[in-house]
């Protein structure tokens, strides 16, 4: 099936989404005019769709929206603005850019996503066209960051950790670059580049996505063994690097991940890829292209909820995958080869690269970058910007790589650390240093629940229930999230919460500490007390019966709390 018979299909079935992308002149829409109007903070829904794939979001003020609606004011309209970096690697200018962006246009704070982005809340629309355009000029660019295409593809974050890395860190930013919509209207819209009438045909303005893009959004994850920090089996395609004695000999590729599903619907669930062959380093771009066009011709334009890759496959089978992708190749993936993850989170602290260089990785709860009145952390990595010439580097886990260091700047660095009372999270228990949240209320739409604000508080409790157990040195991957959507992957964590109503989450127990697996539901539509009274008696008979050098969730498992899931099938079982 081609994207033209796409276009000829009965364009009933599709979903009003898709009639937006068909009618918007390759997303172009109303964007430039409704930005200007003068009368409204906000901007109509088609185009809401659309500025999805100029990487910004429109979002509300929650905290205060029923007082504005009690005072007959419209609610409180602001922007997300995301900003994409592949591998997220950033220079210091790149940062303090971002930090004057964050202090002068939003809310004053950085949000370190779980996609290796920036993220900016608050920018109000006639903000967003400067906002866009100074992002551009420091060579960053929120094209693609949000949307039914590509999004930032995520790598181990320190190129400088061995030459395999630097290759990897490589190949992603060349993917990231080569799934790019090519569309001009992006430059038209926010950089002033003057529109040309285009003769050209339909393929040719898209030549991988075409006039429809993807069904829904797609990702892409590329791992170095032994760490997943990237969680690569969370990844519509993952790629992990298979590597001897420092050569990278090539990938293995895993297919058909998603953490996203829906309350109360069981056609819906998270899913781990599976691993389907290995490619050499130059059949990469390749496999990528084509399994993104089998994404855009077969996935499901009827119904969103349905409509990621993982659905796709599991509906018509992996054998069906594997044979359209050797069809598209024209050659065939190579048996996968071993390889071991031993573990998905950051690795804190100093470390030496194989540049002679210095990395230093800093905990940020949550990915949440601010001016608190004990810990001036943006004030801190601003002035540690203003004198370091290595780079920045953003981890999957919200933490920051202060990278690339050298031996003379490495003195100063510590002294502005050492001032500012930067963290390595030795001070915190390995359950918060194992954590991520969403970012929830008061700002995303579809948050159900508290996250990012509530989860230190939850963290507090149960490090005494940590304590109490003897677990404080435990390392135990937990993640919250204030919906289903899974923005912090909490479908892979050992322990996760996922926002049900205000105060109210579903607990899942069982998955893998390497991210190798699904938890399962333990127990549903809970409130704190419950959480608590719950985890009190597991995390006791954890540290008395586990055995030697096995994980929490694995415990979890044999002990029977929660069967082991294997696939997003038996999810909901």
């Amino acid at each position: 099936m081609s994207d033209n018979n796409l276009m000829s299909q009965n364009q009933a079935s599709f979903s009003d989404v898709e009639r937006i992308k068909r009618e918007s002149d390759y997303l172009r829409g109303t964007l430039a005019e409704s930005c200007l109007d003068p009368i409204t903070g906000s901007i109509p829904d088609d185009d809401n769709r659309l500025m999805k794939f100029h990487g910004s979001y429109m979002q509300d003020d929650r905290d205060v929206r029923t007082e504005r609606n009690k005072q007959k004011l419209e609610p409180a309209y602001q922007f997300m603005v995301r900003v994409r970096a592949p591998g997220g690697v950033v220079t210091p200018k790149q940062w303090l850019m971002v930090d004057r962006l964050a202090r002068k246009y939003a809310n004053g704070t950085i949000r370190l996503t779980t996609r290796q982005s920036f993220q900016l809340h608050g920018v109000i629309k006639w903000n967003m066209k400067t906002v866009i355009r100074e992002v551009n000029e420091e060579l960053l660019t929120t094209l693609a960051a949000c949307g039914d295409v590509n999004r930032n593809v995520m790598c181990n974050p320190n190129p400088y950790q061995s030459e395999v890395h630097e290759q990897v860190y490589e190949w992603a930013t060349k993917l990231s670059r080569h799934l790019e919509p090519r569309t001009r209207a992006y430059h038209e819209i926010w950089l002033d580049e003057e529109k040309v009438v285009d003769s050209r045909s339909e393929e040719e303005q898209e030549p991988i996505y075409g006039p429809l893009y993807l069904p829904r959004k797609f990702k892409i994850g590329i791992a170095v063994p032994p760490s997943n920090d990237v969680d690569v089996y969370s990844q519509d395609l993952g790629f992990i690097a298979i590597h001897e004695k420092g050569q990278l000999l090539g990938f293995n590729v895993a297919v058909g991940g998603g953490m996203g599903m829906t309350h109360g619907d069981p056609k819906t669930y998270p899913q781990v890829a599976r691993t389907i062959g290995f490619v050499t380093p130059d059949q990469l771009l390749d496999v990528a292209e084509k399994t993104v066009t089998i994404q855009r011709d077969y996935g499901d334009r009827a119904v969103r909820k349905h409509a990621r890759l993982k659905y796709t496959i599991d509906d018509r089978g992996i054998e069906w995958f594997v044979d359209e992708l050797h069809r598209r190749l024209g050659w065939k993936l190579e048996e996968a080869r071993p390889f071991v993850f031993e573990h998905n989170g950051d690795r804190y602290g100093w470390v030496k690269g194989s540049n002679n260089r210095w990395h230093f990785t800093l905990f940020i709860q949550n990915g949440r970058v601010k001016d608190e009145k004990d810990y001036k952390l943006l004030t801190a990595l601003r002035e540690i910007a203003e004198v370091h010439t290595g780079d920045f580097r953003l981890t999957p886990n919200q933490n920051l790589i202060i990278g690339n260091v050298t031996s003379q700047k490495k003195k100063k660095i510590e002294q502005l650390i050492e001032e500012y009372g930067l963290t390595d999270g030795s001070r915190h228990s390995a359950l918060r240093r194992n954590s991520m949240a969403c970012v929830a209320l008061p700002t995303c739409g579809l948050a159900m629940a508290e996250s990012e604000r509530y989860l230190p508080t939850l963290l507090d409790k149960l490090e005494v229930l940590l304590d109490e157990a003897g677990l404080r040195d435990q390392e135990i991957v937990v993640r919250m999230t204030g919906c289903p959507n899974g923005c912090a992957r909490p479908a892979l964590a050992e322990l996760a919460f996922i926002g049900k109503a205000p105060g109210k989450y579903n607990m899942y127990l069982g998955g893998g500490f390497a991210g190798q697996r699904l938890n399962k539901l333990y127990r549903e539509n809970i409130g704190e007390e419950e959480i608590l009274s719950e985890l009190r008696p597991i995390f006791h008979r954890y540290a008395k019966e586990r055995l030697e050098g096995e994980h929490f969730g694995d415990f979890c498992i044999r002990a029977g709390y929660v069967k082991e899931v294997r696939s997003g099938l038996d999810f909901h079982d």
